[in-house]
């Protein structure tokens, strides 16, 4: 994969999780305690040897290039190719990225790699590109597009693109799953294409004025382009609402999900944070969950991710929950399905309780 391109679009569509990417990209959202969502994306690509890699922003950054540093952490810190970002377009890139690539289309034609990856942040799985890459090349495909067959599509990947696909994997159209159907092949939104195809779609795109993203120029040129898919057999979140970003993090708690996506042999990456380890008192009690570094638990605590610098006092209980880093939980509190993000204080003997489907949120630095 040293001969790719990688790119992450960062085009997700966020007003089904807006209240906690108000302030923030949806790519830099903490998840599973101590990661943030662009992680994977960013690990898969240098898991399978990526070397070189444009991040294609919008607004509210600064988290996100605070997280980011100078790539380190995923071995991108070099003096030739590494990490590069772009956060110089003007138009919103969930309903125009062509503009966002055309204004950066010399990261493109300086490029020595002949093969371009093209990925969204929000979609976590753990991933080896280099079979996909191997599969395209196979195939002769022009593009291969990574999908999975997900069969709880009513209740699951709303909004997301779905490929309608024939007995040999080409793509026939590209549709929307309405939560009509359980059984839908779920666009992953990652592309494999040659650079000279990617640069000449920007092109045409701009000149001809038809086209302001690149999944539409690709779904409408199916006919004229060898499109195929590549089915993806692992686990699969999408993080594109506030019950889609709970159910991920519940889903961590599962041993089979855990191993996979952390225990695997492809290591997931993310910025590291120099804290003390986590106290636990002897009044404590702590039963599947994810703690991050620098907590102070006095309560119980079931079926819940913390991250950094939580602090959970005497006598509360927290069951199915997904506390933000340094929130301040008081005594005597009692919580049930409830995300806080970052800075949350819950004030002494409060209750808060959410429903399966639909979990209680509390904004960035509520006291509440």
């Amino acid at each position: 994969m040293n001969n790719c391109i990688g790119i992450i679009n960062l085009d997700e569509n966020e007003q089904r999780i807006n209240e906690l990417t108000r302030h923030r990209s949806l790519a830099s959202l903490p998840i599973a305690g101590r990661y943030r969502v662009i992680d994977f994306v960013l690990s898969n690509m240098t898991n399978s040897g990526v070397e070189n890699i444009g991040i294609f922003t919008k607004n509210k950054s600064r988290s996100l290039m605070d997280h980011l540093t100078n790539g380190r952490p995923w071995d991108l810190h070099r003096k030739n190719d590494g990490l590069r970002v772009f956060n110089f377009a003007d138009l919103d890139p969930s309903h125009d990225d062509i503009h966002n690539f055309w204004e950066n289309i010399d990261f493109l034609e300086y490029s020595r790699r002949d093969y371009v990856l093209i990925s969204s942040s929000y979609m976590i799985c753990n991933i080896d590109y280099n079979e996909v890459l191997n599969y395209h090349r196979e195939q002769g495909n022009d593009i291969t597009i990574v999908y999975k067959n997900v069969k709880d599509c009513k209740e699951n990947f709303t909004d997301c693109e779905v490929l309608n696909l024939d007995d040999n994997s080409n793509v026939i159209s590209i549709g929307e799953n309405i939560s009509y159907r359980s059984n839908s092949n779920i666009n992953m939104e990652m592309y494999i294409m040659k650079k000279s195809l990617f640069i000449d779609i920007i092109y045409k795109s701009i000149k001809s004025g038809m086209y302001k993203k690149v999944k539409q120029f690709i779904g409408d040129n199916l006919k004229d382009l060898k499109v195929r898919g590549y089915e993806f057999k692992g686990y699969l979140a999408c993080i594109n609402s506030i019950k889609a970003y709970y159910d991920a993090n519940m889903d961590f708690l599962k041993e089979k999900v855990s191993k996979e996506l952390f225990y695997s042999n492809s290591p997931i990456y993310t910025k590291p944070k120099d804290e003390c380890p986590t106290q636990y008192t002897e009044n404590s009690s702590v039963v599947n969950s994810i703690i991050a570094n620098g907590s102070y638990i006095e309560g119980t605590v079931r079926n819940c991710v913390i991250g950094r610098k939580v602090f959970i006092g005497k006598d509360s209980v927290l069951e199915n929950c997904v506390i933000l880093q340094n929130g301040m939980i008081e005594d005597g509190v009692k919580m049930n399905r409830v995300i806080t993000d970052k800075g949350v204080v819950i004030k002494k003997g409060e209750e808060l309780k959410g429903l399966e489907d639909n979990p209680v949120t509390i904004p960035k630095k509520r006291i509440f």
